[in-house]
């Protein structure tokens, strides 16, 4: 690109000075024989007023008196009515520039110049335009190199840009080079590298997220078909084939909410629904973890609540609070809804060390552990809930209460009073 710029521009510059060139030496060569040619015209009108004056003196014409009146290099002829020619200077060979001027009384006055010097000059012009094209032949050439560094280094760096993006390295570079339409590529592409690394983000928090949620519902579901293939009890196999399909359905639901909070983490599918049914699910769906690992999970509070949001999103964040409890917590663990306001609240509690004073509300940040964990389950159960326009908070600390609100309608069912399970 470097040298089709410079030889574009150097092509103009000599079409430029060839034409332009060309035509101040025809109009110079035309000058110089023009004024050569006045000027010994007007030698000759000089030199008849002096003949014409010592005629009529009755003077000699001496050839050396009138040879002052003529520039070095000139030729005169005068020629008078009865006389023979005298010539002034010496006699002049090759092509010559002849001026005339004639008397009244019949004197003639021819004037010669050389015409070598008329070519001469003319040279000496064509040599000082010349310089002057090679000058700017120079200077164009210099100008060219200059531009075309400039238009084609930032072209470079473009393309080193791109190559980066499609290698996988999303990091904008925020360069900009001063000329508007390179900034605009230049903004394109950073706002490009933007873009791709917030996908990449988003695919690698999918990837995570995927794998921390299904894990729970995928080793409930093989526990089920394990229970199945145990047994030959049609009756039991009937149940646990029923609830596995329950499984299957909610692990269907995570995948899909996980595929719409990656795409937009603002669209949520919030519905009215009954929040006992999704409390009983997931208590019965972790007591056989909690018995094998000698603890107990409970419900209690206020019951008949119905709350907003999307059913399988509210299961997927007591699961992340219940599992969390499991493997952190200690002791008993309780799931109390309550009402506050015109909020409904589950608050998920254990009896065990709590959270460590140094992490507070930052257990929500992804990668932030207590333990040696992910650190990622609450921060997907934070997500989940704010996408059905509830939150979840850490109430307490020691022992540890995580309170899950969501909004409340007004419209309850009649149950019978709050009992523990």
């Amino acid at each position: 690109m470097r040298r089709r710029l410079i030889n574009s521009t150097l092509a103009v510059v000599l079409v430029v000075i060839a034409v332009f060139g060309v035509s101040l030496v025809i109009v110079e060569t035309r000058t110089i024989t023009n004024s050569a040619q006045e000027s010994v015209e007007s030698e000759a009108l000089r030199l008849l007023g002096t003949v014409e004056s010592r005629v009529l003196e009755k003077q000699d014409l001496n050839p050396a008196v009138l040879a002052e009146q003529l520039a070095p290099g000139h030729h005169a002829r005068i020629s008078l009515p009865g006389h023979g020619p005298v010539d002034v200077g010496q006699p002049l060979s090759g092509s010559v520039i002849r001026g005339t001027a004639r008397g009244d009384r019949g004197e003639l006055v021819v004037v010669e110049e050389s015409r070598e010097s008329v070519t001469s000059e003319v040279g000496r012009t064509l040599l000082v335009v010349g310089a002057v094209a090679l000058l700017a032949v120079v200077a164009a050439v210099l100008l060219a190199v200059r531009q075309a560094n400039r238009l084609a280094s930032p072209l470079t760096d473009l393309a080193e840009t791109a190559e980066r993006l499609g290698s996988g390295d999303p990091r904008p570079r925020h360069k900009r080079y001063g000329v508007p339409e390179l900034d605009r590529v230049a903004d394109v592409l950073d706002s490009s590298a933007e873009r791709i690394a917030r996908m990449l983000t988003a695919e690698r928090r999918l990837a995570a997220d995927a794998s921390h949620q299904l894990r729970t519902p995928l080793t409930a579901l093989s526990m089920r078909l394990e229970e199945i293939s145990l047994t030959d009890d049609p009756d039991t196999v009937k149940e646990e084939a029923s609830i596995a399909l329950t499984q299957v359905e909610r692990l269907t639901d995570v995948v899909e909410r996980l595929l719409t909070n990656s795409r937009d983490p603002r669209t949520g599918s919030a519905v009215p629904f009954d929040l006992d049914e999704v409390v009983k699910q997931q208590v019965e769906e972790w007591r056989p973890a909690y018995r094998s690992a000698g603890r107990a999970i409970v419900r209690s509070g206020k019951q008949g609540l119905r709350a907003v949001g999307t059913p399988g999103a509210v299961a997927q964040v007591l699961a992340a609070l219940i599992e969390n409890s499991l493997m952190h917590g200690g002791g008993t663990v309780a799931l109390r809804t309550r009402v506050t306001g015109n909020q409904a609240v589950i608050e998920v509690t254990d009896e065990g060390p709590g959270v460590p004073p140094d992490l507070g509300n930052r257990i929500f940040e992804r990668a932030i552990s207590g333990r040696n964990s992910t650190g990622i389950g609450l921060a997907v159960a934070r997500d989940l809930a704010e996408a059905d326009g509830g939150r979840l908070e850490l109430v307490q600390a020691q022992p540890p209460v995580f309170a899950l609100f969501l909004s409340r309608t007004t419209r309850e069912r009649v149950e019978a009073p709050p009992t523990v399970r």
